[in-house]
């Protein structure tokens, strides 16, 4: 029986009187991707950012691997085994790409000679082991969303949550992101992914949760909710 790794229990957001969430629930088991889409606005990275503790929950509770982390701020969740990515890449314009990875690397292990080891690692692992002693601003858009990706597997999550990863890679980037994030489930990993390419989800969730103005209108596969009245309505209207 796959352990369930990750609950949110009605979490509801709200920004004065802008409700941003409204009382969304999900469940993740080990070595499952969940995928989490919607139009712009729709209140995905909202959820995304208060699973994640960058939000604040008004109600409702988030819990993960068992343990009620709703008010839990960012860095504790990230011991815990969350690791995530951005929406824009911002990397130390100044250091190396190992540098960059060592910042995060060193959370969870202070001494330099074991973070160092561990940020090599996820360099290797992403394909940019190469690049470790370039500066990060040499890279390209590609490259960087390997290296977001690195850093968060320097952090050694349990859970990855990965925001909008897949966004303006050309068409060899794509497949080559969604190889490697298949071999990451293979070996057990959690994925939760707000994605607007539905090539991606198609080929990776295992669930899809679709949200239009901070409610849940669907869910099931991606098969399923592509092909639902409201998610074709949220998306593209009734003309």
């Amino acid at each position: 029986m796959q352990k369930t790794v990750l609950k949110a229990e009605g979490v509801k957001v709200q920004f004065g009187g802008l409700i941003a969430v409204n009382e969304v629930s999900l469940s993740l088991d080990q070595g499952q991707v969940l995928g989490l889409i919607g139009p712009n606005g729709a209140g995905k990275s909202t959820l995304f950012n208060a699973i994640t503790g960058f939000a604040p929950v008004k109600s409702g509770r988030v819990l993960f691997m068992d343990q009620d982390v709703t008010h839990v701020p960012p860095y504790i969740r990230t011991r815990q085994g969350m690791g995530r990515t951005f929406q824009t890449e911002r990397p130390y314009e100044d250091l190396t790409v190992l540098e960059n990875v060592l910042v995060a690397a060193f959370l969870k292990n202070p001494k330099r000679r074991d973070a160092e080891r561990v940020a090599m690692s996820a360099l290797e692992k992403v394909g940019l082991g190469d690049r470790a002693h370039q500066l990060s601003t040499d890279l390209n858009l590609a490259r960087l969303r390997r290296l977001e990706l690195a850093t968060a597997l320097a952090l050694d999550p349990k859970v990855l949550f990965l925001d909008e990863i897949m966004a303006g890679l050309n068409p060899p980037a794509l497949k080559e992101m969604i190889d490697f994030l298949r071999s990451l489930t293979a070996e057990g990993m959690s994925i939760v992914m707000v994605e607007h390419i539905m090539e991606a989800i198609i080929q990776l969730a295992d669930h899809v949760i679709v949200l239009a103005s901070g409610n849940r209108i669907a869910e099931g596969s991606a098969t399923e909710v592509i092909s639902d009245e409201r998610v074709i309505e949220a998306y593209l209207g009734t003309d």
